[in-house]
């Protein structure tokens, strides 16, 4: 009989020790077991949470279960992607999560598949990200947010998300099938690890081939053939057109001119809020030693991760978001003259310093057009932009000199590249963004003992931590006056970050395999 119990152990625990750990608690002996969630509690002296599912006799579980010392486990029924007879080829547009995952699931079904992508390869959009970070060089069409593997390649490959759907273990599945590490299943707050996530990428690239799927870089969407609200085809580089009454879209929210074309076509959009605001960076050993206590080293514990959450005065939020530990500024940005930043981490999250975005919401209601929340987003790149100095170098200022209004003589080292200039972001960012911001500042200081100080630098601006447009769909993931266009993922509007993204491309690809089906019937 199976049943879910837990267990707590210092942080030096080894888990092949848990068979003999879980057989003295449960008073059997464990042959059959697994993981179900692992998780760090650093509240007081640091230890591990373990919740497993084993298999005990039944009158043990039994026992257990009266006292307490046990839980039922109701095993969830897996997803399964049918089979279905199609000679029709899928065209995708965008080669980040939600496309990819749309990809491999319309793939196991059977149905063939053609991405287009307007960035490069990984191997090219590499070098082109490094010349961008070393001499603040942009492609504008191959940088951090356009190529192969999407925006999420450059973010560590964080796997955190609030959403609760039963095809995030079809994810995962697919991610150790290509080779992420099998912990990501159970872990509270799993990562993979920029390093680690471009040769998943790259497996997957490879399995797609294999299976007859066509992968085409530098094609960038340029025009939709829609005739009585319903799609006739598309075009790529303004002169190669495809006849296809089924296209996904899957561009991701730094698509800019895709809005425009989507709205020009007459496709339905609608406002969307979102979240603006700055990177904030500190010595990793400090975030260590504030969230783990001075004994992390004794613990071997590093790379610690902090949540902060704030409500203004004025009703908006303020909150971390995309904790780096261990990690990098880079410079995120798409277009020329418009600098925004974003951080990262390799697998290891050891480097000097670690790095979390600090962001104001902004609403829906702020706005007037539907294109105005991006108009914003571009203002305050510009400014960013212009307060650097050019070439991408990019505004920075203490936390200490941010709550006084003053410019700062010195900088610390900071991990940003090309390089950071002594700037004000009273002067950058505006009094909706500004001052709810700085409140933020001084209670996060006061819950964490230690966050506000002059080693702690503020690099901006951070505008795309969600697309501040939504592509309205239906319920079967179609847009609602463009019959057979799929708009998925973050360009999508509804998903951010790379778990919601790429179930959100299964859930698209399910819509379509449905419909497939149907038509086969008829």
């Amino acid at each position: 009989m199976k049943v879910i119990v837990e267990l707590t152990v210092t942080p030096d625990f080894r888990e092949e020790k848990l068979p003999h750990e879980l057989s003295l608690l449960c008073g059997s002996n464990i042959d059959s077991y697994y993981i179900l969630k692992k998780s760090l509690d650093a509240r007081t002296t640091p230890v591990y949470h373990y919740r497993c599912c084993v298999d005990i006799p039944v009158d043990v579980a039994t026992a257990l279960l009266a006292t307490g010392r046990a839980f039922p486990y109701h095993e969830e029924e897996p997803v399964t992607i049918p089979k279905v007879k199609c000679n029709k080829r899928i065209p995708i547009v965008g080669c980040g999560p939600a496309g990819l995952f749309c990809a491999l699931t319309l793939i196991e079904a059977g149905v063939e598949v053609d991405i287009y992508e307007r960035g490069k390869m990984l191997a090219e959009r590499h070098r082109d990200v490094a010349q961008l970070r070393q001499k603040g060089i942009l492609d504008e069409e191959s940088n951090v947010v356009f190529g192969e593997g999407g925006a999420g390649t450059y973010s560590d490959g964080k796997l955190t998300t609030r959403i609760d759907k039963k095809e995030i273990k079809l994810f995962y599945d697919f991610l150790i099938r290509f080779g992420a590490q099998p912990s990501i299943v159970y872990e509270a707050k799993p990562h993979i690890g920029t390093d680690k996530l471009i040769g998943i990428i790259e497996n997957i690239r490879n399995y797609l081939l294999q299976k007859n799927c066509t992968i085409t870089f530098g094609k960038k969407l340029t025009d939709l053939l829609i005739h009585n609200n319903t799609l006739q085809g598309c075009s790529f580089n303004n002169d190669e057109a495809i006849v296809t009454d089924i296209l996904v879209l899957a561009t991701g929210h730094s698509a800019r001119d895709v809005y425009q074309l989507l709205r020009t076509g007459g496709v339905a959009l609608q406002k969307k809020g979102f979240a603006v605001g700055v990177r904030v960076e500190h010595p990793r050993e400090l975030i260590d030693e504030i969230q783990y206590g001075r004994d992390k080293d004794i613990y071997g514990l590093h790379g610690a991760e902090y949540r902060l959450t704030f409500k203004d005065i004025t009703g908006r939020g303020v909150y971390s978001f995309c904790m780096c530990p261990g990690g990098f500024i880079i410079n995120s940005s798409s277009q020329k003259e418009r600098l925004c930043v974003n951080g990262m981490s390799y697998s290891k999250r050891d480097g000097a310093s670690s790095n979390a975005a600090l962001v104001v919401t902004v609403s829906q209601n702020d706005f007037t057009d539907v294109c105005d929340g991006i108009n914003f987003q571009i203002m305050l790149e510009e400014k960013a932009y212009q307060a650097g100095g050019g070439g991408f170098a990019a505004p920075a200022q203490r936390i200490t000199s941010f709550l006084k209004n003053s410019i700062d003589s010195s900088l610390p080292v900071c991990s940003y590249k090309p390089r950071i200039v002594a700037s004000n972001f009273n002067t950058i960012l505006p009094d909706i963004i500004l001052q709810p911001l700085q409140r933020a500042m001084v209670y996060f200081g006061k819950r964490m003992k230690g966050f506000i100080t002059h080693e702690g630098i503020l690099v901006g601006v951070e505008t795309r931590t969600s697309s501040p447009v939504r592509i309205v769909r239906d319920e079967n993931y179609q847009s609602i006056n463009c019959k057979g266009l799929y708009p998925v993922g973050e360009g999508a509007g509804y998903a951010g970050g790379i778990v919601s993204s790429a179930v959100d491309g299964i859930r698209a690809a399910q819509k379509i395999l449905s419909l497939l089906e149907r038509t086969q019937v008829q």
